[in-house]
Parts: C-alpha cells; structure tokens; sequence
C-alpha cells in the first residue's frame, strides 16, 4: 500500500468529510451534526455525525425531537467508520431500516501512481466544467434524476450556485463534471480538494447518470475526468463513499481499494 493512503488516513479524511450547503438548516455541537436540508433537496433531515463520546441514546432522543419540531416524520442517520460502537444496535432497537449502503474507497494519486485502469472513456461522451448558469442546471437535472429526489431550485439560487461554481473551478478549490450524450446532460460528479494540507485530497462526490444512459461509459467518463483534475491540482489522494450495488464495483475496476463501509438508517420521528 502506497505511504500516500493508509486506513489511517482514509479513516481520518473520511471522519472529516462532513458537508451540507448554506441554506441548510443544521444543529451542530459536541455531540452530533444535524441537518435539515432546502427543500429542493427532497430528503428528510440527516444526522451526519455522532459524537464517539456521547451517549447514544441520548443523542437520537435529541436529533428525533429537533426533527418532529421541524414538522418531519423520518430521520437518515449516516453511520460512518467514526460512529460510536453501540449506534446501528440502538438504531435498529428503534426500528431503523438501512436506506443505503456505502465502501469508502480511496485511490493514491501521488507521483508514481497507477493512471487509472478500468476507466476506458468512449469518445461519444463530451465532459464539461459546471461554470455558468446553463451547465449549473444542467448539473441539478442529472442528480435530480439520477438519484431519484429534489429539483432545480427557484432561478436566484441557480444563479448563485452558478457563480460559486464557477468561483470554486477557477480558484481550483472545487469542480463539477457534466457528461453529455448527443448535447444531454446525462451525468455529473464533483470534485472538492481538502484534506491536512489544503488540497491533497479529492472529495468525489455526488457521481450519478440518468437511468437511461447507464451502461454506456458515462460514469467512468465523469469519474476520470475528476481524477485527471485532481492530479493536476496536486492532490495525493482521491476519496469516494460508492454505493456498494452501483458505482463501487467501477471503482474496484478503477483502482480504488476499499477501506470499510458506512450505512444510512432510516429512522420513524
């Protein structure tokens, strides 16, 4: 295993990997890191951390009842490689069901590193950098179908995501791929650079195609993309959360090793 990426490290970036947008209502303090999300989001709220020191009945009682004062009936619990031992046993003894099942992975990126096998992009699918407000839609479109819930948000927040993604590319902080097939927007994923040294790890996140482009190379296609970037920015390390079912094996084939696996639970409110 390359020193660039360690269980160690991947479990510590991942712990650190903790993201909700601005406009997001968000509970956070010493013992967890509750989310409710806009409502162009279509998901219930998110308990995205518990504190490994917290009681961890104690911190659902207060995460259900923050979530029945938002007027919501469910709560996505994450159960990352940090979680508290005792977490999906509580979670189940509740009632909990599993929504989604992730591998972190992780792919070294440093000098001398493999480029990649596995990511053969066929030449009919065009990538482009979300810059400006028509590849901003564009970007919403596909996660909005690809992944089955939210929308395209009110036209002053498409504008604003628009100018900020196109602030993040150019400042190379973060990036969004588009994949088009025949001028469509048929796939997306994105890029943020983190991490100890401010850059030297990629976030992949978000990588989905429209069900009726899957098959065809547009994932591999987005995902090299975003590889290729993050080499170029200088990061050492590229790490992803796949669904174990879907994008996980392209992963595997891709190169990335798998360092464990986080869960979501659904929980009645």
């Amino acid at each position: 295993m390359s020193p660039a990426v360690t269980a160690a490290r991947v479990a510590a970036e991942s712990a650190a990997w903790v993201w909700y947008p601005d406009d997001a209502d968000v509970v956070r303090n010493d013992r967890l890191v509750l989310v409710r999300w806009p409502d162009y989001f279509g998901a219930p709220p998110n308990l995205l951390r518990v504190s490994g020191s917290a009681p961890v009945d104690g911190v659902l009682d207060e995460a259900l009842a923050q979530v029945r004062s938002w007027g919501r009936d469910e709560l996505v619990v994450r159960v990352g490689l940090d979680a508290p031992a005792g977490l999906e046993d509580a979670l189940a003894a509740r009632g909990a069901r599993v929504h989604e099942t992730l591998d972190v992975l992780a792919l070294d990126l440093g000098p001398g590193a493999p480029g990649g096998p596995g990511l053969a992009v066929p030449g009919d699918v065009e990538v482009r950098w979300q810059a400006d407000e028509a590849t901003t839609r564009d970007a919403l479109r596909v996660a909005a179908e690809a992944f089955e819930e939210g929308a395209v948000p009110s036209d002053e927040r498409v504008g604003e995501l628009a100018a900020r993604a196109a602030a993040d590319h150019e400042a190379g902080r973060a990036s969004t791929a588009v994949a088009y097939l025949d001028g469509r927007p048929v796939g997306s994923g994105g890029l943020t650079l983190a991490g100890a040294g401010g850059h030297d790890v990629a976030r992949l996140w978000g990588g989905g195609v429209v069900p009726e482009a899957r098959g065809r190379g547009v994932y591999r296609a987005v995902l090299a993309a975003r590889i290729d970037l993050a080499r170029t920015r200088g990061a050492s390390m590229a790490l992803v959360k796949g669904r174990v079912e879907t994008s996980g094996p392209i992963l595997r084939r891709a190169g990335f090793a798998v360092f464990g696996r986080e869960r979501s639970h659904v929980l009645p409110a």
